[in-house]
């Protein structure tokens, strides 16, 4: 009987273990035809004065640089014609796009392994990019390191919630574990001056420009900087939006939505008026939204709440598009079965089915060419 379990026991660790290195094989290498790094727009004040060698640290004669995007990109071998070009969200860099906080892979390595080549930047004023010629101000969201505030993030990511000691209890896509909590609060980026999404849309239409064409991937905030960016620009080929909101959408002038209002107001939908033959720019491509789960509008945790008046927000964009001949469309995952995601849903345990969702959507659209 002994001898029986033991050999069980046995059979069962080398299936483990056989498993395993299956797993791990099938996991392709990745082959890299080219990648390297540059910055993208940007401008410089000088300080009044002339140089001077004797006094080398003072400010006089010299210039300060700001208001550039850091972009890391990498090709594949024989990558498709348009790249992607990732837009993190408000205090987040490129890293959003890395790797999840459990370290899984990122969207970045998923889409290089389904052959597109991949732009990561930081905005500017933030990560790699954060010089600046203009000093925060008082109304500058993110300037200094978010002390005490990881259970406000928590929240108003739908990461999760708070048991009655005070323990985080994530959701069920986000991965489980104090290092997990951690890590993701760890994942937080600072602003080194004003917060100015048309700067920012200035540079990524300057980088999509540089790329002759290019599909925008936006999450969070990034949602309003790649409306913006299509009114700079006819290079934009499509966007995939992950969650957008924090700030505004775009919509025309003569055609502006209900607001919807949260509990705490400011955490409310806005929306930004622009002409209608502006808007009419956002008609050319085809765009998808995409929204996880623990929406609700009304709801006593302010994460649910704000991102349920974004919900209502992202409903009435795409039908405005839809109605001026546009192809927008809106995907709420809990409706087609996939549960379980909060804000920050590109990084969770399901990402690589996420990852497949878009990826099939911009065949539909034949953008995997």
């Amino acid at each position: 009987m002994k001898l029986v379990k033991g050999l069980k026991s046995k059979i069962s660790v080398l299936m483990l273990s056989f498993s395993l290195i299956v797993s791990a094989t099938t996991i392709k290498p990745i082959t890299i035809q080219e990648q390297g790094s540059f910055t993208v727009g940007g401008s410089y004040v000088t300080h009044d004065g002339v140089y001077s060698p004797k006094n080398f640290t003072s400010p006089e004669g010299q210039r300060a640089y700001g208001g550039f995007a850091y972009v890391s990109y990498q090709k594949p071998v024989n990558a498709k014609r348009y790249p992607l070009v990732f837009q993190h969200g408000g205090a987040q860099s490129k890293r959003t796009w890395e790797s999840g906080p459990d370290g899984r892979e990122g969207y970045n390595t998923i889409f290089l392994r389904k052959g597109y080549s991949v732009y990561l930047l930081d905005q500017p004023r933030s990560g790699e990019s954060n010089l600046s010629t203009q000093a925060i101000i008082p109304e500058t969201p993110w300037v200094s390191n978010s002390m005490y505030s990881d259970k406000t993030f928590y929240l108003l990511s739908r990461v999760g919630h708070y048991d009655a000691k005070g323990n985080p209890v994530p959701n069920a896509q986000f991965p489980a574990g104090q290092e997990n909590y951690d890590n993701f609060q760890k994942s937080w980026s600072v602003g080194s001056g004003p917060l100015d999404n048309n700067l920012n849309a200035d540079v990524l239409a300057q980088l999509v420009d540089k790329l002759d064409g290019a599909i925008l991937v936006t999450h969070s905030m990034g949602g309003t900087i790649g409306w913006r960016t299509v009114l700079r620009t006819d290079k934009v080929k499509a966007i995939v939006a992950y969650e957008p909101g924090g700030t505004e959408f775009v919509f025309p002038e003569t055609d502006m939505p209900k607001i919807i209002k949260a509990k705490f107001e400011p955490l409310s939908a806005t929306a930004m008026a622009v002409p209608l033959e502006e808007f009419k720019k956002l008609t050319k491509i085809p765009i998808v939204l995409y929204y996880g789960d623990y929406i609700k509008v009304g709801s006593d945790n302010p994460g649910e709440d704000k991102w349920g008046t974004e919900f209502e927000m992202a409903k009435q964009f795409v039908a405005t598009i839809n109605k001026y001949g546009g192809d927008a469309t809106l995907v709420h995952l809990p409706e087609i079965g996939i549960k379980g995601n909060s804000h920050f849903l590109i990084q969770e345990k399901n990402n690589q089915q996420l990852a497949d969702l878009m990826e099939q959507w911009l065949k539909e659209k034949g953008l995997d060419k």
